[in-house]
């Protein structure tokens, strides 16, 4: 079984000349890590056409935190991984999924990325709190890195003539992002492996053992446990410092094989 830590949402860099949102997604006060997905000019959604519960993504998340957002309502995004399905409307059947295409998905297939294996999502958020109503950024509030969701894969799509509706929508799917051989959809299995009782897919909320980030230094710098200092890592080949572990400023996927140690502790996240 191989974990693969997969860098995920708005975050600082950019994407063929575009933005990646250049904003921390939020972690709102009732403690949901909403990830925000990045900018896509051939995305099938926009921003101003998703929400989450009562809030709109564009004018009570994302323009509310940050005013000077070069963002517009109407800017299409890039809507995976797709977790949460009360975001938008949905076909019937929906279920999680996430694509993946180009260097990164091959990336994946060179470290025999299958069925079994364990997706860690992990974005950059920062606390929230309402001031006057309008939701804001928490003053004095760290940028983190931390585990927002999972997946484990159930099954891998890469033909795509006869996909089911409810997966059409999906932006490796829809019309502009066809890739080839090159371009594949990883869907859940229905309940983990190895928690039995917990589902193959899901989304989780803020709790300290999901931060990724050492406290006091910047979001990179991670607090991996020791067993991590005995397996490799994609994209990591001398990662440790004196107490923490460099995650690497490029790369999408990392990924390394899950030793019972390793296992243990996603456990721990995940229950």
């Amino acid at each position: 079984m191989r974990i693969i830590l997969s860098r995920k949402g708005f975050d600082s860099s950019k994407s063929n000349g575009v933005s990646n949102g250049n904003q921390p997604s939020p972690i709102l006060p009732d403690g949901t890590l909403l990830s925000l997905p990045i900018p896509d000019k051939q995305g099938n959604n926009t921003f101003s056409s998703l929400s989450w519960k009562d809030l709109n993504y564009y004018n009570d998340i994302i323009y509310s935190l940050k005013p000077k957002t070069i963002i517009k309502p109407e800017h299409s995004c890039h809507l995976d991984p797709d977790l949460r399905k009360d975001v938008k409307d949905r076909f019937p059947g929906w279920k999680p999924a996430f694509g993946q295409a180009g260097s990164a998905l091959s990336h994946l297939r060179k470290n025999n990325v299958g069925i079994g294996d364990l997706f860690l999502f992990l974005g950059w958020f920062r606390q929230t709190e309402y001031l006057d109503g309008i939701l804001k950024y928490k003053k004095g509030a760290p940028d983190i890195h931390i585990i927002y969701g999972y997946m484990q894969v159930g099954e891998i799509i890469t033909s795509f003539d006869n996909v089911p509706a409810w997966l059409k929508a999906h932006p490796h799917v829809s019309d502009g992002n066809i890739r080839g051989n090159n371009n594949a959809i990883f869907l859940p299995k229905e309940n983990l492996s190895f928690l039995p009782y917990k589902k193959g897919c899901d989304v989780l909320d803020y709790r300290d053992n999901r931060v990724l980030t050492k406290e006091g230094l910047s979001k990179g710098c991670w607090k991996l446990p020791d067993c991590f200092k005995n397996v490799n890592i994609t994209y990591h080949p001398h990662p440790w410092r004196d107490d923490y572990f460099k995650s690497a400023g490029r790369g999408q996927e990392f990924v390394m094989e899950a030793t019972p140690e390793i296992l243990e502790w996603v456990k721990q996240i995940i229950q």
